[in-house]
């Protein structure tokens, strides 16, 4: 008899074991599954904590907000038609960042985008129009604090406006941040943040939210009130107490999703006053200093408003409810 006739037999004679095996294999697949999809990945809770009242992106680092009503929450920040939040940034000519802890009267140039054309505005100064796209200007290496991060140059006409504007004695240009060009990784600065996270040029993250409870509480304490313009976020929340923020680990808003990484340290650039220009580099930073040192990680850098990535992207509309994910 042949192999084959062998093994036929042999089939033949044990089917019932074969088959009962092959049952109790697919039963336990079955279960290892179920294991998978329900054991191993809990439901999710959700808890409504605030409610969106403001979006803001600053297109320029260090220039004027633009409140928007609805935004698409991409990985890398927010954007808004043309707009993207912190993608063009004030450089020295040999590349290193030019903010408004320098020159503080950048927080009153005004960066839009209209029919193809990068605008620029500021007090005392005639409206300024390029072209957007500008492919064959040259792509600059440039600083981001110790970062590496490279930007394409908007041109000489944008370069000598800033210049004249900021009354500067050292040429100063304008980058813009291209998809395909050397981005920041916050992992280079902060290893709690994830290895593949990549910005343009945000101090840190791509999204900041903080409460409009928070501003409140800090103003009971100020001779002067500040709004949340001083403190530059990304999403600013209303509908909950104080510094509560700080405790929303994992959030939902519409179908976006953030996963908080860490405080914001504040510096001398919450000085700046946004109406004016003008810096003190006292108030209200020495008042947080005084009761928000509340993160060893960041040192002397006292905590308002917090860190997130993007686990989830979509788009976001002021009004809509905030919820902390928990399981």
């Amino acid at each position: 008899m042949d192999f084959k006739g062998v093994l036929v037999k042999i089939f033949a004679r044990d089917r019932e074991i074969v088959l009962c095996a092959a049952g109790t294999a697919v039963a336990l697949l079955g279960l290892g599954l179920v294991y998978k999809y329900n054991v191993r990945r809990p439901e999710k809770k959700f808890t409504r904590v605030g409610v969106v009242t403001q979006l803001l992106l600053h297109p320029m680092k260090s220039g004027k907000a633009v409140l928007v009503e609805t935004a698409e929450c991409l990985r890398i920040g927010l954007k808004y038609g043309q707009l993207r939040d912190r993608h063009w940034l004030v450089i020295t000519e040999d590349g290193h960042m030019v903010t408004a802890r320098q020159q503080p009267r950048l927080v009153l140039v005004s960066l839009s985008c209209e029919d193809g054309q990068l605008c620029l505005s500021g007090p005392q100064m005639e409206e300024l129009r390029v072209p957007l796209q500008q492919s064959s200007n040259a792509v600059v290496d440039c600083r981001v604090f110790s970062r590496d991060v490279q930007g394409r140059d908007c041109g000489d006409d944008v370069s000598n406006w800033l210049t004249r504007y900021l009354e500067s004695d050292k040429t100063v240009r304008l980058v813009h941040y291209e998809p395909h060009l050397k981005a920041q990784r916050p992992s280079e600065k902060d290893p709690l943040f994830p290895e593949d996270e990549k910005v343009a040029y945000p101090d840190a993250a791509p999204i900041m939210l903080m409460s409009e409870a928070s501003v409140r509480d800090l103003n009971t304490r100020l001779d002067k009130d500040v709004t949340v313009f001083q403190f530059r976020p990304s999403i600013v929340v209303s509908d909950c107490e104080a510094f509560t923020e700080d405790t929303w680990d994992h959030i939902q808003i519409g179908q976006v999703e953030l996963k908080r990484v860490v405080g914001c340290g504040r510096c001398v650039l919450t000085t700046v006053d946004p109406e004016t220009g003008i810096i003190t580099r006292k108030e209200p930073l020495d008042t947080l200093k005084a009761y928000r040192l509340t993160d060893p990680k960041q040192k002397t850098a006292p905590i308002l408003g917090q860190y997130y990535i993007v686990k989830k992207t979509g788009v976001l509309h002021v009004g809509e409810p905030v919820y902390k994910i928990s399981y």
